[in-house]
């Protein structure tokens, strides 16, 4: 049976309304959430960034029976791996099992600014390997080391551990990041709902993020696609290299409203909203996480419980 989530767009709202937004959408029937961790936003007009980790923190106190999970965290440069073993094994137990921890290769948009070096795809991989080892080898308890080509752990112990395995979810674009994830991962993540991608992984959740632009006119949700989420015309290969938000913004300054009409559906007719997450689950995806952009969050998540919801649940 499909779940479907709320996305946490940490670059398009503060850290309280993020909280705000997570009960909001665990009442409204939401099966699970899922918040981005950026550094930057993509675009000044989305205005936030807090730190991902203590807004975790505050929604699993504050919820009590919605799941949690990133969307993506990049744990190979701005974070070391064994920093986001305890972190999320700490939400792990704060969340009483609710927590799965997502990852991906990154953006330099966020990985950039403590100065490492902007490896190429293969090493990100790579890393990424390495990475998922000293997760799964600090969550069996106990001080541990690490020596990689990549990451040095040095006695480690994370002490405080939930009481069932994190899943770990891996983001995925291409099939070098699907054959990782078939080797490493408990499920797969991605933006694009290819059924190739599906396809490429047999077993454990497959994630897809399906954006939405609802708003009381088509021609008011296409403005505020437009001016939150026009970065979206580009593909990762554009959007995990640029380094800043001025250059997202030099990059998108030709992407027209009208160019986005064939990606996020707009307005308040809730067939088309039901027709782009039906692609999604026809594709094979069985975690689908529902992107409401712009500011009016409280009547996104009102139009999924009274609008969409009642459909998918039927389905």
């Amino acid at each position: 049976m499909a779940r479907f989530g709320y996305k946490l767009m940490s670059e398009e709202h503060g850290p309280k309304a993020l909280v705000d937004n997570a009960l909001a959408a665990e009442s409204a029937g939401f099966d699970f959430v899922s918040i981005s961790d950026h550094y930057h936003p993509w675009l000044f007009d989305q205005g936030h960034a807090s730190f991902a980790w203590s807004v975790l923190g505050a929604i699993a106190h504050a919820t009590s029976g919605i799941g949690i999970t990133t969307g993506l965290t990049c744990p190979i440069l701005r974070y070391h791996p064994a920093i986001v073993a305890q972190a999320a094994a700490t939400i792990g137990v704060m969340s009483d099992n609710r927590f799965s921890l997502a990852i991906g290769a990154g953006e330099r948009l966020n990985e950039h600014v403590t100065g490492e070096h902007w490896p190429s795809i293969p090493e990100r991989h790579a890393m990424l390997e390495e990475a998922i080892d000293i997760f799964r080898l600090l969550w069996t308890g106990g001080p541990h080391n690490f020596q990689g080509a990549y990451f040095t752990v040095d006695h480690a112990q994370v002490f405080d551990l939930p009481s069932k395995p994190l899943p770990i979810i891996l983001g995925v674009s291409g099939s070098a990041s699907i054959q990782l994830a078939a080797s490493k991962a408990d499920g797969i993540m991605t933006t694009d709902p290819d059924p190739q991608i599906a396809q490429g992984f047999s077993r454990g959740p497959r994630y897809v993020e399906v954006a939405l632009a609802y708003a009381p006119s088509e021609d008011e949700g296409r403005r505020t696609a437009h001016e939150r989420f026009r970065f979206s015309a580009f593909d990762w290969s554009v959007n995990s290299e640029i380094p800043t938000v001025e250059g997202f913004e030099a990059a998108t300054k030709f992407v027209r409203p009208e160019d986005l009409a064939d990606k996020i559906p707009a307005g308040p007719d809730p067939a088309q909203h039901l027709e782009a997450i039906g692609k999604a689950l026809d594709a094979g995806f069985d975690h689908i996480v529902l992107t409401g952009i712009g500011p009016d969050q409280s009547g996104f998540i009102r139009f999924f419980e009274e609008r969409l919801r009642p459909h998918l649940v039927a389905e």
